[in-house]
């Protein structure tokens, strides 16, 4: 049953995954050691102070996820209260007042319904991606964190990550970059990693790779993650996946994961040697914006490594996404509990 909720007048079917104007965004703000209630506005616009320790310090942290429409009419939040922990992590790390969970997913209803018209209809493909921020806005010169804060969510209808959707993608292994320090913040989803990994991802694409592939910065013998995803390796029913200090603990991964256990697979977190490339049977980049996307060529120390036919998702990577995007969507019965009904 399709909703019967009004929708904004967008070609669904074709949105790109760029930002599109919705009516309101919500924010709080942190003065004298408390954060206020949200207020919800219409400025997509921000008057900062020209010394915030976000614009000199970096002192800013983010997340990502989705929100759907599903096959019954229903709208939905796919796992924001690991979106709200992973949040509190990031803002440990670099002395950001922790921003409360409740306050967070309350936050996220509000501007969801405020912006209803723009979730996407089911079956269009598209979704509702949310992005939290927090920024240390109270003026400072010198070196520490801010006294207060702004923390903000808005929200934006996007459709694929990548133009071709689930379609294979070349990768190549950035030797000569690194996207983050062996006990740095990598783990952390603040802005830094990102800056820091677009000289990798430009040098990728001018090699004709729309993926980059890190290694680990100590020895650049283990595989770390994809530029914007972590990677994921399929060998003999197992399910492989990094595990290192200086990656993103994706959410995404964690709930493939999950599904590959219960289709049987058996899952490995461990350290992955560059070497081991060759004997993965289909790799994926997997993350909140794309879910999945299939990896069909990694190219390292002039030898490409393919996987899969090279025209086409393996078979194991498209149902792990499938029933990944059937729960997400109400297909399937969302038996984990991971989505939250946004009335």
């Amino acid at each position: 049953m399709a909703s019967t909720k009004p929708k904004a007048d967008l070609d669904w079917g074709n949105l790109p995954f760029a930002y599109h104007k919705a009516d309101y965004n919500i924010r709080f703000y942190y003065r004298d050691g408390q954060w206020s209630a949200g207020e919800l506005v219409s400025d997509e616009f921000l008057s900062l102070h020209m010394a915030a320790p976000c614009l000199h310090y970096g002192q800013e942290a983010f997340e990502g996820l989705k929100v759907f429409e599903t096959e019954d009419g229903r709208i939905v939040s796919f796992r924001a209260v690991e979106n709200s922990k992973r949040l509190q992590r990031s803002c440990d790390r670099i002395y950001i007042p922790r921003f409360p969970e409740e306050a967070f997913l309350d936050g996220l209803r509000q501007v969801v319904r405020a912006n209803s018209k723009y979730v996407p209809p089911f079956g269009t493909g598209a979704s509702l991606y949310v992005r939290p921020l927090v920024i240390g806005t109270g003026a400072r010169v010198g070196l520490g964190p801010a006294d207060e804060y702004i923390f903000i969510i808005f929200v934006t209808p996007v459709g694929p990550y990548y133009k071709g959707g689930f379609t294979p993608v070349k990768a190549l292994v950035v030797e000569d970059f690194d996207r983050a320090a062996p006990n740095g913040v990598g783990d952390c989803k603040v802005g830094g990693n990102y800056a820091a990994g677009l000289g990798g991802g430009q040098f990728a694409k001018e090699k004709g790779y729309p993926v980059p592939l890190y290694l680990d910065s100590r020895e650049k013998r283990y595989v770390d993650e994809f530029g914007t995803s972590n990677f994921i390796g399929i060998k003999k029913k197992t399910y492989v996946t990094p595990a290192s200090r200086s990656i993103l603990p994706s959410i995404t991964n964690k709930s493939l994961a999950a599904i590959a256990e219960d289709m049987g697979m058996k899952v490995e977190r461990r350290k992955i040697d560059v070497a081991e490339l060759g004997d993965f049977e289909e790799v994926g980049a997997v993350g909140t914006a794309a879910v999945i996307t299939p990896v069909n060529c990694i190219h390292y120390a002039g030898k490409d490594y393919r996987f899969g036919n090279g025209e086409s998702a393996g078979p194991v990577i498209t149902s792990l996404y499938k029933r990944l995007v059937d729960i997400q969507t109400g297909v399937a019965e969302d038996t984990y509990g991971w989505l939250e009904e946004i009335e």
